[in-house]
């Protein structure tokens, strides 16, 4: 295959990613190849530098399927530590790394690998579109190598405890035996989190390519011991041409609350595409999931927004309100009430709408950025100070310094989900050669 250049590590990460969806690879085989590949890129694009990816299938001496991924990138002065890699690579001194991973054992055999570079499932604008079964049979597939994962993690640690259990039984002189137990209990709560971490991430999708909108999102779990958690979103494009974004809280930590939010966006999602009302997808959403899990309980803020004009619409299950940071320097709290799924009378009581004119900066967010003092009224106004303070850097710092300002404390821990939305400035001399046109 034609290798393609690439100048941004997400887009590469987004090609990666899909090469391995299109051959098949097991997920942690796909994670580490991944990260491998950014961390190798990362110095090279930090630098100013392009790099170029390329991907075949290839067979080995004894007949052996494989798939050859290879990275050509400019030497840098400090080179990653190629040992260290999650996923160790083959180096030659002109700057090409390659991997080469056996295909065949254990997959259902590659599927057609179509303009990896441009064509992402589930979103639209530069990228393509998907149906939403394909879109819902994919993230299926991801949950089940995440319950997978888990089931392994759940054995392992069983067997570390009734190994336990026996070595107490015994007298002092087994001391030994419980500091190399201590140590693989470390090693594997280790594995469990990387292994997860590396599944949330395949289940949280990158940023959207619309003209005229710039997009940004950081995450952060409440806690290493559990890198899941409740705090999602998703964003698309509607064939009306409309972006559509969700932001969905469930309530808890973990697993489950990954699962009941992962629920929340697909329901959320489907309904869009179905072409439902702004205002009615909050409670259709509960009387779809209510029945299935009694139990559930998520905020949710739907947003929708028009690259053309910038007319914005908001609605609101029980969610934080959006903030809404002008070019001009003042900013607003856009409030609409509701409540959440799981509550008493669900559903988005009304739709407010605005408008995102050039330069303005809508901040979506999880009460876990505001709240990390148990003050909400003190978080909402620092959230104010720290968006206008950033508002100008390019938008994918956004998020993340703005998160960093709002727990320099942190009193109250949970997770933390910051998306940036900006309405890009158009280009003076573009401008006039359309209008002349």
């Amino acid at each position: 295959m034609t290798p393609h250049t690439f100048h941004d590590l997400p887009a590469l990460r987004s090609a990666v990613r899909r090469i391995c969806e299109a051959h098949r690879l097991p997920s942690r085989t796909g994670g580490r190849l991944v990260r491998s590949v950014a961390e190798v890129a990362g110095a090279a694009l930090r630098a100013g530098g392009p790099v170029r990816l390329e991907a075949a299938e290839r067979t080995a001496p004894g007949g052996t399927a494989l798939l050859a991924v290879t990275l050509h990138a400019a030497p840098t002065p400090a080179p990653p530590d190629w040992a260290e890699l999650p996923l160790p690579g083959q180096v030659t001194p002109d700057g090409q790394v390659a991997w080469h991973l056996p295909l065949g054992e254990g997959q259902d055999g590659p599927a057609p690998l179509a303009a990896w570079p441009g064509t992402v499932p589930g979103q639209a604008g530069t990228h393509g579109a998907e149906s939403a079964e394909a879109y819902e049979a994919r993230i299926a597939a991801l949950e089940g190598d995440l319950a997978e994962a888990l089931s392994r993690a759940d054995t392992l640690s069983t067997e570390l405890h009734r190994l336990k259990d026996e070595l107490a039984e015994t007298n002092s002189g087994v001391l030994a035996l419980y500091v190399q137990l201590e140590e693989r209990d470390e090693q594997l709560r280790r594995a469990h989190g990387q292994t997860l971490r590396e599944l949330e991430d395949a289940l949280r999708p990158s940023p959207i390519g619309v003209e005229g909108l710039e997009f940004a999102v950081h995450y952060e779990p409440a806690g290493t011991d559990a890198p899941t958690g409740g705090d999602f979103y998703d964003w698309l494009s509607l064939p009306d041409g409309t972006v559509h974004i969700t932001v969905v809280d469930a309530l808890g930590h973990g697993v489950r609350s990954t699962r009941s939010a992962l629920n929340v966006t697909h329901a959320v999602r489907t309904l869009a595409l179905e072409g439902h009302p702004l205002e009615s997808i909050v409670a259709r959403t509960h009387d779809i999931l209510a029945p299935f899990d009694p139990e559930i309980m998520a905020t949710v803020l739907l947003a929708r927004i028009h690259p053309g004009t910038g007319e914005l619409r908001l609605a609101n299950g029980s969610h934080p309100p959006a903030l809404l940071v002008r070019a001009d320097g003042t900013s607003d709290y856009l409030e609409v009430r509701g409540r959440g799924i799981g509550f008493p009378l669900p559903g988005s009581e009304t739709v407010r709408c605005d408008t995102l004119h050039e330069g303005d900066l809508l901040v979506l967010y999880t009460d876990g950025l505001t709240e990390s003092r148990r003050d909400p009224i003190e978080g909402e106004a620092r959230l104010v100070k720290s968006a206008r303070a950033h508002a100008r850097r390019p938008v994918d710092e956004i998020p993340g310094a703005v998160a960093e300002d709002m727990h320099t404390v942190i009193l109250h821990s949970d997770d933390t989900l910051a998306l940036a939305v900006r309405r890009a400035r158009r280009d003076p001399s573009r401008a006039g050669a359309q209008a002349g046109e």
